[in-house]
């Protein structure tokens, strides 16, 4: 067995970031997502096999910091959605105060807030989106991107801090207060809670489709 084979890998939280921050990912992207589909971290020989890169490629995402290697596999989130993001989004903000929202407006997991102000902020997340795409039509795709809301005109700090995610298709705001903490593995957990949570959904639809 040489080294190689005995090495697993995992995304980094910019690896992640680099994956899902588009809602139409290219092949890099769409390789780099396929770390997440598992119910633990592929070994490098399941991962080339499963998203067809090369061991050159492999090496480049990892030398750019967007993959890790592990000395052992890393078992993915198994809790139920619910549970999993009252443990998880947390750990992104420097005051433990998040959301995670749909793109449809739908508060999906909070913690520190009201849930009055969790609906609240939720709701202003699908309408910041519908804004951007509005202005990507008219062909300004800067909205597109992330964006922080200051109260304080030096903008040193943001009160509270957007970032769009997008899953197989489906969208999420993850609305962070305080310093958002994006350099953080929990944003890697909550990404492959997410994507593993899509897959099990699948599944069972699929296990469970019109009967004949």
């Amino acid at each position: 067995m040489n080294a190689r084979s005995n090495r697993w890998w995992i995304l980094t939280p910019q690896g992640a970031l680099r994956a899902f921050s588009s809602p139409e990912p290219d092949a890099e992207a769409r390789a780099l997502q396929g770390l997440l589909t598992s119910d633990r971290a592929l070994d490098e020989a399941a991962f080339l096999a499963r998203s067809g890169v090369t061991v050159a490629w492999l090496d480049a995402a990892a030398e750019a910091g967007w993959v890790e290697s592990l000395p052992r596999p890393l078992l993915g989130p198994d809790a139920r959605l619910d549970d999993f993001l009252q443990h998880v989004i947390p750990s992104l903000s420097g005051v433990r105060r998040a959301v995670l929202a749909s793109d449809g407006g739908f508060c999906l997991g909070a913690c520190g807030l009201a849930p009055d102000e969790a609906e609240a902020l939720s709701v202003a997340a699908a309408d910041f989106g519908a804004y951007a795409e509005r202005q990507q039509r008219r062909g300004w795709g800067g909205a597109r991107g992330f964006v922080s809301f200051h109260s304080d005109p030096e903008f040193l700090l943001p009160n509270w801090s957007f970032v769009p995610l997008w899953v197989d298709g489906n969208g999420y705001w993850l609305i962070v207060g305080g310093e958002p903490l994006l350099n953080n593995a929990a944003l890697v957990e909550l990404l492959w809670g997410l994507k593993l949570a899509g897959e099990r959904y699948s599944a069972a639809s699929a296990q469970s489709g019109p009967k004949p």
